[in-house]
């Protein structure tokens, strides 16, 4: 049996985007943290449900402020979906900043990208890309099948103060000649395997999402950054087109690194006709000079680590072995 690795932490749960469906998952994971010793509160409309959202605009609004407020160490979603987009203009930007400094800690995936980047943009506060209740916690719906390790691991080092940062290793395919990366000279930087990033914001996460907030107001002007990006259930030529987007937009370019995630769920047809994720990969890395890495370990998968929104951090890649690090926060 896992060794619970963390002091007891109080974690509020909520529901700020779209309805809990699945309750046997929610209340799976609601036990899997209270048997990790945690003190679990849960927001009294975190069930709620209306059309396909977890409450009319206004409690979900509501959710996220009574989190804020309740002095959690965590306050972490019940669940992705969609609807936080909807109610940006209300969020209450300062008052979260104002929780985080105070020491609580922010925690989501999916569609909690618009929340994150929202609350970057407004206030350059650092919140945690991770799981949700549902999907993270709720996971393991056989007789003794838990949560993933690694990514219990991961919450654990954040809640407890103790990660420094996350390695990994590219695809095979990531030492091909049509790698770039920008230095002061930029014709030599081709086909360079070996390289170092200093300092740099690391933002992003899921790409449909962050796309739908370009040119609005929460849309992080981040320049000489560490973009990652994932996805779920997108064809490759979708996910090519809102890379197409943030291409045309400037954005990519602005970027020290492009980091790639797992992107998962999506069904190739005889129409592609050979065309599949590494040929976005590879047309890519012909359109930017920015170092395009590959298999980050963080989307809607199992096995993920947990990600500083927002944090400075460092980048080192050796060949295909890479680490992202930022040390205490």
């Amino acid at each position: 049996m896992r060794q619970n690795r963390t002091m007891t932490k109080h974690i509020y749960i909520y529901s700020p985007s779209g309805a809990v469906r699945d309750k046997a998952a929610f209340n799976r994971g609601i036990t899997r943290l209270q048997a990790l010793g945690h003190e679990v509160e849960v927001d009294a409309a975190a069930l709620d449900s209306f059309q396909r959202f977890a409450g009319i605009d206004a409690t979900r609004l509501a959710a996220i402020h009574r989190a804020a407020a309740s002095g959690a160490d965590v306050a972490l979603i019940s669940r992705g979906g969609y609807g936080l987009t909807r109610i940006l203009p209300q969020i209450r930007y300062k008052k979260i900043a104002k929780a985080i400094h105070q020491g609580m800690q922010f925690v989501g995936i999916s569609d909690f990208t618009a929340f994150q980047n929202a609350l970057l943009a407004k206030t350059g506060a650092i919140t945690w890309a991770g799981p949700a209740l549902c999907e993270g916690f709720g996971a393991g719906s056989e007789p003794g099948q838990l949560p993933d390790e690694i990514m219990e691991a991961c919450f654990a080092d954040m809640l407890s103060g103790q990660g420094e940062g996350t390695g990994w290793r590219q695809t095979k395919k990531a030492l091909s000649e049509d790698i770039n990366l920008i230095t002061e000279d930029a014709d030599a930087a081709r086909v360079k395997s070996n390289f170092s990033i200093q300092d740099s914001v690391l933002w992003g996460g899921n790409l449909t999402v962050l796309t739908s907030l370009l040119g609005s107001a929460y849309f992080p002007k981040i320049k000489n950054g560490i973009l990652f990006l994932e996805d779920v259930s997108e064809h490759p030529y979708r996910i090519e087109r809102m890379l197409t987007q943030l291409l045309h937009a400037g954005v990519l370019s602005r970027q020290k690194a492009i980091l790639m995630g797992q992107f998962t769920d999506f069904e190739l047809s005889p129409h592609d006709d050979g065309y599949k994720l590494q040929s976005v990969i590879d047309w890519l890395r012909q359109q930017v000079k920015t170092p395009v890495l590959t298999n980050l370990p963080y989307g809607h998968v199992s096995t993920k680590v947990l990600l500083p929104v927002g944090a400075n951090t460092d980048l080192n890649v050796q060949g295909r072995d890479v680490l992202l690090t930022w040390g205490h926060l």
